[in-house]
């Protein structure tokens, strides 16, 4: 058997309501002044009033940081360390997306060490440990609650990665409630966001794995399965809670097998257009599926029935040329945008997304095909 480490987040609670029980989870751990990060919609929404009212019943004071944005800015969560260490907080919850679960994990650790967040850009270069930690997703995608690594957008809105065991919390909050009546977009794009996570670790050239191979056709069987629901009947609690676990699936499957280009291709697109996450993997997938088919057909082809029911019995090179054109047409059908000139790039924006993308060595050394400058630049253009 191939050797292989695996690493997780310490423990799950996947249930509806189930986020009114962080407060009396963390005054067992002897937590008295909260951190709660998450952002103004949130709590406009009312997704945060069951952890703030669980955290009242428990006895423990709140100090509440709103102000997270999309793509977290480093100076932002600075801010917000400084603040919650004026405050004196003891442990740190979020209720939020992945912009908000990633700014909470830095939170901890930062609170918690003299070292600067400069130091931390890279993988298991973190020293020290963070303060009692506990993350529930309000979107079924970024698998964040369940991965060791927090995105960061530089000055330069360059995106870097904090990639340190000590960033997995202790409890990760599955409630099916928070994401009932999430928009179709949204729900669509973090949805694929969650998919190319799992198809990724499974073809992942580093550190793919039995266990990692498991969780992410899990993961695709119940996030293929689900999405249509979960966009065209956003009620649906059943559909919602099979979106969050395949999600989580997919995020522990990546926390060992690591992403690669389809995630390298999108962050400039986050970095330079604020193009949210998931909408920027759902636009550059199909493309970089198409380019990596050399080294990956066998494994694309494994993938595309569980994904696409429909490409079953079919040769091993009609199933993987079956899943690219599926994620083509699977975005528009959800009703999301399916074009970068959509969302304001042109072709003179090519040659700089490809350059940026080039220096996201840490994902790039992971995919199955070698990816060139060139290559991301055509893949850019097809996705246009």
């Amino acid at each position: 058997m191939k050797s292989f480490s695996f690493q997780t987040t310490r423990s799950v609670l996947a249930e509806v309501g189930a986020t009114g029980k962080i407060g009396e989870i963390l005054a067992a751990r002897g937590c008295r002044k909260i951190a709660f990060v998450t952002d103004a919609m949130i709590l406009k929404l009312g997704l945060a009033d069951a952890a703030l009212d669980g955290f009242k019943k428990a006895g423990l004071d709140v100090w509440t940081f709103s102000d997270v944005q999309p793509d977290p800015p480093e100076s932002m969560i600075l801010d917000a360390v400084d603040r919650a260490r004026a405050e004196g907080v003891d442990g740190v919850v979020s209720v939020g997306g992945g912009s908000s679960l990633d700014t909470a994990k830095l939170i901890s650790i930062l609170l918690n060490t003299d070292q600067p967040i400069s130091e931390m850009y890279g993988v298991n270069l973190v020293k020290g440990e963070r303060l009692p930690l506990v993350l529930a997703p309000t979107t079924a995608g970024t698998g964040s609650e369940v991965t060791p690594i927090s995105i960061v957008t530089t000055g330069t809105n360059e995106k870097k990665g904090v990639v340190a065991p000590q960033l997995l919390p202790d409890w990760a909050i599955l409630d099916a409630e928070l994401t009932v009546g999430l928009p179709a977009p949204v729900t669509a794009a973090t949805g694929i966001d969650a998919m190319v996570h799992a198809i990724e670790a499974f073809t992942s050239k580093r550190l793919k794995n039995v266990v990692s191979d498991c969780l992410a056709k899990q993961a695709l069987e119940l996030l293929g399965a689900n999405i249509h629901k979960a966009c065209f009947t956003p009620e649906d609690r059943d559909a919602r809670a099979e979106m969050l676990l395949g999600s989580m699936l997919a995020g522990i499957a990546f926390t060992n097998a690591p992403v690669a280009a389809v995630h390298a291709l999108a962050y400039p697109l986050g970095g330079h257009f604020h193009i949210p996450h998931g909408l920027s993997n759902a636009l550059v997938l199909p493309y970089v599926l198409e380019y990596n088919m050399p080294d990956a057909t066998g494994m694309y082809a494994d993938l595309a029935p569980i994904i696409f029911p429909e490409l079953s019995g079919k040769s091993e090179a009609a199933r993987a040329e079956g899943m690219v054109e599926g994620f083509i047409k699977l975005g528009p059908e959800l009703g999301m945008q399916s074009r970068l000139s959509e969302l304001g790039v042109s072709h003179n924006n090519l040659p700089l997304l490809a350059s940026d993308a080039m220096k996201q060595e840490r994902l790039l050394i992971n995919n199955p095909r070698e990816m060139t400058e060139e290559a991301a630049l055509a893949i850019y253009s097809k996705a246009l």
